[in-house]
């Protein structure tokens, strides 16, 4: 389980290389398409992680906070804080990688046409799995005050 914070950056370690389906490329021609879905309000964001380096038996990327998410950038905005499912999509290039509108898809059923090698294409689910992201400190949406202890006895007397 993927854990974080609201309104920061993030990183995460996961293991992609496992069932990777697309084994004609390099590790380089691979990027990772991440869809993100609230459990709670069901807002779904898809985005490519800021920075990835894809190791032997994982993978580790790092995103950042914006207001306005992009998916292109690897900005999230993880707003309700809670649980929130991700599912990872395994996207590949023959020629040079590229992560901008037209040359990278934008969601797992974008096929962006006419086919070329400067584009990417999904190959398919690679895995996913839970992510909780925690209320940034004094932005809970409950805040509780903490009180000095009565100095007396704090005794409620009923029926005398």
């Amino acid at each position: 389980m993927i854990q974080t914070t609201t309104e920061t950056v993030f990183s995460f370690l996961i293991q992609t290389e496992d069932n990777r389906i697309d084994t004609t490329v390099a590790s380089t021609q691979i990027r990772h398409l991440f869809k993100f879905t609230n459990d709670l309000d069901k807002s779904v964001q898809y985005v490519y992680p800021v920075a990835q380096e894809i190791n032997d038996r994982y993978t580790v990327g790092v995103f950042a906070y914006h207001v306005t998410p992009n998916v292109y950038d690897g900005t999230v905005n993880l707003l309700p804080a809670g649980y929130w499912k991700y599912e990872v999509y395994e996207v590949s290039w023959i020629g040079t990688v590229v992560l901008s509108s037209g040359k990278a898809p934008a969601t797992e059923n974008d096929a962006l046409l006419p086919a070329a090698d400067t584009k990417g294409v999904v190959q398919g689910l690679v895995t996913k799995g839970k992510m909780y992201v925690a209320d940034k400190d004094k932005t809970e949406q409950v805040q509780y005050t903490q009180r000095q202890e009565p100095s007396g006895t704090n005794y409620i007397y009923y029926g005398q």
